[in-house]
């Protein structure tokens, strides 16, 4: 799932907050008549730049969204952010789920629809511009929305694969 300069992150569990994006309750239809269960989508973070996603089924609620967050703290993130915002314009895109996320003025804020905004506040994106271009899936787009964010690459990488300094990268 990470790809690019995307590190796997394990932080401290207590710092972690967790925010339901999606549940679904879906039937079986036995000859009993119907049985109901619960697939919940769940994205955690530090609120400072580690980000992960998870999904978990089971009979009742509660119990999906607690193997929903197990699955997400398996699936953490980093994510670079630079001045309160992302280092530069990204487009992430999982099976019809695409989306574009660019960087933003401090003081816009989040603009992000549904899923997207959900994963940006809890990874610790204060000011982004973010477009869903594909599906309205919340799954498709909360592991767009990731594979975008695990594509960004941080100022300091830059400067260093370049071989010039920070001051050089942003003044030309």
């Amino acid at each position: 799932m990470a790809k690019g300069n995307a590190k796997r992150v394990k932080p401290a569990e207590t710092e972690l907050k967790e925010k339901l994006v999606n549940l679904n309750r879906v039937a079986k239809v036995t000859k009993g008549g119907r049985t109901f269960s619960f697939a919940a989508i769940v994205v955690v973070g530090d609120g400072n730049g580690s980000v992960g996603h998870g999904l978990g089924k089971a009979r009742d609620v509660s119990e999906s969204i607690a193997k929903a967050v197990d699955d997400a703290k398996k699936n953490l993130i980093k994510v670079p952010i630079y001045k309160g915002t992302i280092p530069h314009e990204q487009k992430g895109k999982y099976g019809a789920g695409k989306v574009l996320i660019k960087p933003a003025a401090d003081g816009t804020g989040v603009i992000a629809g549904g899923p997207m905004r959900a994963v940006l506040e809890i990874a610790g994106v204060h000011n982004v511009l973010a477009k869903s271009q594909g599906t309205s899936n919340p799954h498709n787009m909360v592991k767009a929305t990731i594979d975008a964010l695990s594509k960004l690459r941080s100022p300091m990488d830059v400067a260093r694969q370049r071989g010039i300094t920070l001051d050089k990268l942003f003044n030309g």
